[in-house]
């Protein structure tokens, strides 16, 4: 069985990749900070027929971390996949922004993920089968809107670390990659003000060509191919966003 270990597994987008290698048949270890979503998640999982693991993990803190690989080892054995999807965003406005809510975001969002790939990237060298680690960033990585400076900062952070892990652990035959989503439909993109966010429109239409934002199933699909399928990529950054950032903003 192989086994998959996901952060912010227990909602959104997190979730959604948490079920996908489910019914592929791997056993999934969540880490999240809500327990409630994260045992809801992995009772889920276990009705599917998959094994399944929770642990409250807050990500930005090294020993929380390795305790819950240190589960995750001993309940179901060492991850062949890390995806890091856990993240946070504190919207301000740029000359207001505290240095608590900037240190708090890149926290969680950069330092979290390069604690959970050390950790994991570890155990994976010790065991000498290689293995697959999957970044979540953002299209606020490369194109930003006011109020994100935090969490464009950790985005971007996250694809520059991408490509930095794949050259040295590639010798381990641990391939790296990141994926940047746009739109989607999570619980952060439901409580956006209508006014602020695409919907299932003309207006969605112009701005995403595929003619609607993105499902967090979307993301998930993309975790899945390159953990399973991408043999041959390690330290890149695939963009999903229906054509978002491709598209040339104009009116018709």
């Amino acid at each position: 069985m192989k086994i998959v270990a996901v952060t912010g597994g227990g909602q959104g987008i997190g979730r959604a990749v948490a079920f996908r290698f489910a019914a592929a048949g791997y056993g999934v270890s969540i880490a999240d900070p809500d327990e409630k979503a994260g045992l809801e998640a992995v009772a889920r999982i276990e009705e599917r027929g998959a094994k399944g693991l929770y642990v409250r993990v807050d990500v930005a803190q090294a020993e929380p971390v390795e305790r819950w690989i240190a589960q995750t080892l001993e309940q179901l054995g060492c991850p062949d996949v890390l995806v890091n999807n856990a993240g946070i965003s504190r919207r301000a406005p740029f000359l207001e922004l505290s240095t608590t809510d900037f240190d708090r975001v890149i926290a969680v969002n950069l330092r979290g993920t390069f604690l959970c790939s050390q950790a994991v990237a570890r155990k994976m060298v010790e065991r000498g089968q290689g293995g697959a680690i999957v970044n979540i960033a953002s299209t606020r990585a490369f194109m930003s809107e006011p109020g994100t400076e935090a969490y464009t900062a950790s985005k971007g952070g996250i694809v520059a670390l991408t490509h930095g892990m794949a050259m040295s652990l590639g010798r381990h035959r641990i391939r790296v990659n990141c994926v940047s989503p746009g739109w989607i439909e999570t619980r952060d993109w439901q409580y956006t003000p209508r006014a602020q966010r695409p919907v299932h429109s003309e207006r969605d239409r112009l701005q995403h060509p595929v003619g609607r934002v993105g499902k967090p199933e979307d993301i998930a699909d993309a975790c899945f191919f390159l953990a399973e399928q991408a043999g041959f990529m390690t330290g890149q950054n695939i963009t999903l966003d229906g054509g978002m950032t491709a598209k040339m903003i104009y009116e018709e």
